[in-house]
């Protein structure tokens, strides 16, 4: 629902007023992060998006974290772990005397139980399919096809975790790193329910603890003094902000009212760019749309003539250079690159005689029997600006209309998952450093495929690649793959890489580093 200018400006001076009176007096090791939204769920099963992880990594952790300079799994709930001979089956050892913070115990049956949580199809887990795709029999139970008994993940004692994969998975370590994979206070979920957030209620097992969530105003953590690693803890408090309006973001950065912030405002790059504390680098993500080609969208959507026309008609180079002019790279390719010794599909380009060639074929000539679509974004300056652009590029080059519709971020997520859209902007940052993290996105019936693409080729060479080693036989099938769902069939249409764009004055802090997933762990970090 998009707000009048009064209600925007209210908003604004609401976000200002609540950078100012967060918490009274900063302590010397306070950090106050500007999230960019009001995060949808802090339950690791239900948890979506980017702002969502960032306060996640401050309440739980995995078997694995993240490496803050690699982005690479290093042990975390785990302390070890070692493969079979045929590289398919795990054994994990759980550190001594690990508990979550209330002081219950952290053990390897506990393991098993949120694991099962995360599949049950009941918990509605939009990331279960990660899990799925490496541990044998996880995708068959959350699919509601097999039994809850045939996971195979085994408590052997309570500090041995057991887990036998789908095959020799080369990403199956890093992949735990994610929330998919979480550990989960069953004791207090199955006491609690749906309550179990609740700052009254909520354990982890992470560096910090919740201590506030007031929605519009801020998301406040202290050090958990039960943590394992409590002794590489510095920060005394952790503030996240959830200020949308990337102006009044950077202004707070720039008089010190905020310590990170996560983006920065598109018409004032050039600005930006200039000054000291602004950290672009490469992501491992893709801006792209999605195309709803459920049944009850137009059904010219379905036809992929009509997407790879949408494709052809954006001139990329110029809308990088002449608009966002933040140092993306124009995408054609889903998987962008760096992403191990993969090479991504070719994609269908900047071409207006092939594009108005496709939409004529399709029987659009010059965009006639089309209704005006809606294109749905997220609350951002950027994301609006980068809607004009291609509702001004597909109205001059093809005659096509869109009209464009603002949401709020968890409203926007919503109305994603439910398929009430017909062409949205959607982004997705690398969970883990392989190619098979964005292809997924593509896999029929998956919780993120929202632009409900399905070809049973594509399914099957994805399956068959995810059970394959490291190598260039398994690149190979993962290219076939992308050549039909984005060359073949333009299931999403890519925009641009993504670079990181960070402001954080690092002569002040240490433990934070650029990386190319742009995740920045809270453990080790503090003021020099």
């Amino acid at each position: 629902m998009k707000k009048t200018g009064l209600i925007l400006s209210l908003i604004l001076v609401a976000s200002l007023l609540l950078i100012s009176c967060h918490g009274g007096e900063r302590t010397a090791m306070e950090m106050v992060i500007n999230n960019g939204t009001d995060i949808q769920s802090l339950d690791p099963s239900q948890v979506t998006g980017v702002p969502e992880h960032r306060v996640y990594m401050a309440l739980f952790e995995g078997l694995v974290r993240y490496d803050p300079q690699t982005a690479l799994a290093i042990p975390g709930v785990a302390e070890s772990w070692t493969f079979n001979s045929e590289g398919d089956v795990i054994t994990f050892t759980i550190r001594n005397r690990i508990t979550w913070s209330d002081g219950t115990a952290i053990t390897a049956q506990q393991i098993v139980d949120s694991w099962l949580h995360h599949l049950d199809p009941a918990t509605g887990s939009y990331y279960a399919y990660m899990m799925g795709m490496v541990v044998k029999g996880a995708d068959a139970y959350n699919s509601g096809t097999g039994r809850r008994e045939d996971v195979a993940i085994r408590a052997v004692d309570p500090r041995t975790l057991e887990v036998t994969l789908v095959g020799p998975v080369g990403y199956a370590i890093d992949i735990m790193a994610h929330y998919a994979f979480s550990p989960l206070p069953m004791h207090v979920i199955n006491a609690h329910g749906t309550n179990w957030t609740r700052v009254e209620n909520i354990v982890g097992n992470g560096p910090f603890v919740l201590s506030e969530n007031i929605p519009g105003n801020r998301i406040t953590v202290v050090p958990n003094e039960k943590y394992w690693d409590k002794a590489n803890v510095h920060l005394t408090k952790i503030t996240f902000l959830p200020i949308e309006d990337q102006n009044t973001s950077y202004n707070a950065f720039l008089n010190g009212e905020i310590d990170w912030g996560t983006d920065v405002p598109l018409a004032r790059i050039n600005e930006v760019k200039l000054h000291r504390d602004y950290h672009v680098n490469p992501e491992a993500g893709t801006y792209y749309l999605l195309i709803n080609q459920e049944n009850n969208s137009h059904r010219a959507l379905r036809d992929p003539r009509v997407r790879k026309a949408l494709s052809m008609a954006i001139d990329r180079d110029e809308l990088i250079d002449n608009v966002i002019r933040g140092g993306q790279l124009p995408a054609l390719s889903l998987v962008p690159p760096g992403m191990g010794t993969y090479t991504p599909a070719a994609g269908n380009g900047f071409n207006l005689d092939e594009a108005r060639r496709l939409l004529a074929e399709a029987g659009y000539a010059n965009g006639q029997g089309l209704p005006t679509f809606d294109y749905l974004y997220n609350t951002s300056d950027a994301h609006r600006i980068i809607g004009e652009y291609l509702q001004q590029a597909w109205r001059n080059n093809l005659g096509v209309n869109i009209e464009l519709r603002n949401m709020e971020w968890g409203t926007y997520l919503d109305a994603r998952n439910e398929r009430q859209f017909q062409i949205a902007r959607a982004g997705w940052v690398a969970d883990y450093i392989d190619p098979q993290n964005l292809l997924d996105l593509l896999i029929t019936g998956l919780g993120n495929n929202d632009g409900s693409y399905s070809n049973a080729e594509y399914d099957q060479l994805l399956s068959q690649a995810g059970m394959m080693p490291y190598g260039p036989e398994r690149n190979a099938i993962m290219l076939q793959a992308e050549e039909i769902g984005i060359t073949q069939d333009q299931a999403v249409i890519p925009i641009y890489f993504y670079v990181s764009q960070n402001m954080i004055d690092l002569s002040v802090w240490q433990g934070w580093y650029s990386n190319i997933l742009n995740i920045h762990p809270y453990v080790g970090l503090k003021k020099r």
